[in-house]
């Protein structure tokens, strides 16, 4: 028979945990500070930026172990329910490290920074990128839906701006009017897209992530997703192109593979480390098809 852990027991259990764990140094607080104030970063901005934090703090560094040293930080936050996740840009296909709040996982996070009626045009903005075939939403669609709000409804301008603040903000991509979600929106919400659009969520074939801006394998009865880059990376060389699951010849343009950040960034220092924005590379029309 197993008994449920009291709540005491649990904070004596996590209590333990942080005592267990290896503390961190003022190298990892500076690299988390950092993060906090950018909210993402590239992996070769981390890199740069593990480097930047051991050095000036005196610390032991050593280039291969990232991954080791975010752990010790995260060892830390995990009582507070934030975590440092790495996730892949659906841009570039290069990786991105994100502070996640794991205690809230829908747009409610957003709550304190947005009013009502703008947190509804979001997840109709989500609603509308998630339901597409290429994981664009329209600035026409999305001013179309700021008239139908049922919070309070919000006039062109208004909704103009408020588009812009999420941009600014890195919770979506606009590249010629065409609205995409950014690498930190789902990074931090790919739980809750998970739970709300469960029909619509399809993995990349070749990644195994979540796959909004992508190609799909035209054979209905394969249908099987693939991210911009991946779609590149695979195909790469190959003049005769068929899907790696039903070996279909793959009918759409093959993109070119795009070339990695300027190695200028790996001599910034932690306090000048920008929050990439990127956008997206590849545009296509945007048809709305539910699975």
């Amino acid at each position: 028979m197993i008994f449920p852990i009291e709540s005491s027991c649990r904070q004596t259990l996590v209590k333990s945990h942080v005592k267990m764990s290896r503390p961190m140094g003022d190298s990892h607080k500076r690299f988390l500070q950092t993060l906090m104030s950018n909210g993402i970063v590239s992996s070769l901005q981390a890199k740069a930026l593990h480097r930047h934090c051991c050095e000036t703090h005196g610390a032991h560094y050593s280039p291969d172990r990232l991954d080791e040293f975010i752990e010790v930080i995260n060892a830390q936050l995990q009582p507070m329910f934030m975590h440092i996740r790495k996730g892949m840009s659906e841009e570039d296909g290069l990786q991105y490290y994100a502070l996640v709040n794991m205690a809230e996982t829908d747009v409610t996070r957003m709550s304190s920074d947005y009013a009502d009626n703008e947190l509804e045009l979001f997840r109709k903005t989500m609603d509308l990128i998630v339901d597409s075939e290429n994981g664009t939403a329209s600035s026409t669609d999305i001013l179309n839906c700021a008239d139908s709000l049922k919070s309070k409804k919000m006039k062109k301008k208004e909704t103009e701006h408020v588009l812009n603040k999420f941009v600014q903000d890195k919770w979506l991509n606009e590249k010629q009017g065409e609205y995409t979600l950014s690498t930190r929106c789902i990074i931090e919400m790919e739980q809750y897209m998970r739970m709300i659009y469960q029909d619509l969520i399809k993995m990349c074939f070749v990644c195994h992530n979540v796959a909004f801006q992508s190609q799909i394998c035209e054979n209905t009865t394969c249908g099987i997703k693939m991210h911009l880059p991946c779609v590149a990376r695979y195909f790469k060389g190959r003049s005769d192109p068929h899907c790696p699951s039903c070996n279909d010849f793959w009918t759409h343009e093959i993109p070119e593979i795009q070339q990695s950040q300027s190695q200028g960034s790996q001599s910034q220092s932690s306090s000048a480390v920008p929050a990439p924005n990127p956008t997206p590379s590849t545009s296509s029309t945007r048809r709305s098809r539910r699975s």
